[in-house]
């Protein structure tokens, strides 16, 4: 296991984070402890997780992904050796059970927390990001940004003021934002700057062969200000494994199971830039999987690359993408489709 120590902090991350989404829906506490379980022996000391967990969301199942998480911690006892990573929801993305008058302010923050860590049955969490913007603006695939002033928000320094406080208390270690904006980042950056507060330190957002949009605005602010990515969903809801391919749905799969999920394979663009990452994989003799997770494990800006799995085989094959070195023709090949296909699934 390789591991990069995030800027701005002491977190010593290892390249490969576990992502735990599944659990609680598709993944039993039996399961996921199998996985936990493969994932420490090989060597991963990084844990995402949020309160709004499972995905899809679920007023039925909010926190069991935590609740899980908690029990093996509190199972295996380890306290010490992992590095846990959650968030805090806002409002939208029919999330609102969650609490009411759900906003990034600071009633909802501390309250998100003090949940947080009694499922997780832990005193600190160490990286506590907030999972999506409390303002109108593009995230989650959307593009062309309007603006409108009168759309309701919380400042950001209002939510900032609030991490800041739980910092203090010691509920966490440190902050990050997910699914954030080029101008979302630079703001926490200047006002945690001009106000003495906490600096977030990574951001956790989508990044994949098709959607390389952290690219545009994003990968600079992550090197000149030193914060890392925290890629998800590396083989884009596992379509870059090419088992959705000719409108083959393998039965238990993700997209299978939730085909309202199309983000990556809702186009004719999605399938063809897919089909020929996947061709160029198998022409290299590689697993198509394993090149697209190799892909991201080796990009500057990436500290770690987070991996979901629904059985320890998957999470093994997953795991196993350290070991896949792109070669300097094959990364030539990845850019050349990276131009032909720009961006199909941002």
């Amino acid at each position: 296991m390789e591991y990069t120590r995030i800027p701005h902090s002491s977190l010593n991350v290892s390249k490969i984070c576990l992502g735990t989404m599944t659990w609680g829906a598709q993944n039993t506490q039996a399961e996921a402890f199998k996985q936990l379980d493969h994932a420490i022996g090989a060597g991963i000391n990084f844990i995402d997780t949020a309160e709004m967990y499972p995905v899809p969301p679920d007023a039925e199942t909010q926190g069991e992904t935590e609740r899980i998480l908690g029990e093996y911690i509190k199972a295996r006892g380890h306290t010490d050796d992992l590095i846990i990573a959650s968030k805090v929801a806002a409002p939208g993305v029919k999330g609102d059970y969650i609490r009411p008058n759900m906003a990034l302010d600071w009633r909802n923050i501390h309250q998100a927390v003090d949940d947080s860590l009694s499922r997780l049955q832990l005193d600190t969490i160490d990286l506590y990001q907030v999972h999506w913007p409390d303002r109108h603006t593009n995230f989650f695939g959307n593009l062309n940004y309007q603006h409108d002033e009168t759309a309701a928000q919380t400042p950001i320094i209002e939510t900032l003021e609030a991490l800041a406080d739980l910092v203090s208390q010691g509920k966490i270690r440190y902050i990050g934002v997910s699914n954030e904006t080029p101008w979302g980042l630079m703001k926490y950056l200047q006002l945690a700057e001009k106000h003495g507060l906490p600096r977030v330190v990574s951001v956790q957002n989508p990044y994949n062969l098709l959607n390389r949009s952290f690219e545009v605005g994003m990968a600079e602010i992550a090197h000149r200000e030193e914060i890392p990515l925290l890629a998800y969903s590396p083989l884009a809801f596992g379509a870059l494994s090419g088992k959705y391919l000719d409108n083959q749905w393998p039965e238990g799969a993700r997209l299978t199971l939730f085909k309202r999920f199309a983000r990556y394979t809702g186009s004719a663009m999605a399938i063809e830039a897919t089909r020929a990452y996947v061709e160029l994989a198998r022409e290299f003799q590689l697993n198509p999987a394993q090149m697209a997770l190799a892909f991201v494990n080796q990009r500057s800006f990436v500290a770690s690359n987070i991996i979901g799995a629904t059985s320890v085989a998957q999470l093994s094959d997953n795991i196993a993408s350290l070991q896949v070195s792109l070669s300097d023709e094959l990364m030539q090949r990845l850019e050349e489709l990276g131009q032909l296909y720009r961006m199909p699934c941002p």
